[in-house]
């Protein structure tokens, strides 16, 4: 596990950017005692929500799939044989 010191700002802040480059925009907070665990979250639309429920799994990685296959596309490949 990394560990990081990060100091606390005159309006009781810390900054996650020393931790990570990319940090989440909502995290859910763990607290016990006086450790405090940031758990990120992962935020989905009205729409998608219900991809990523339980009973849909098998769903989502069909999708997570085709996406894979998609970014796998040689556009070159089909530009020539359309003559695009």
């Amino acid at each position: 596990m990394k560990q990081i010191y990060v100091k606390v700002d005159e309006r009781n802040r810390i900054a996650l950017t020393k931790a990570t480059k990319n940090p989440y925009k909502v995290y859910k907070v763990h607290m016990k005692g006086e450790t405090i665990i940031l758990e990120p979250v992962i935020e989905a639309s009205q729409e998608q929500h219900w991809l990523l429920k339980p009973e849909n799994k098998q769903l989502l990685e069909k999708v997570e799939e085709s996406l894979k296959q998609e970014a796998n596309i040689n556009w070159d490949d089909i530009k020539h044989k359309y003559k695009l």
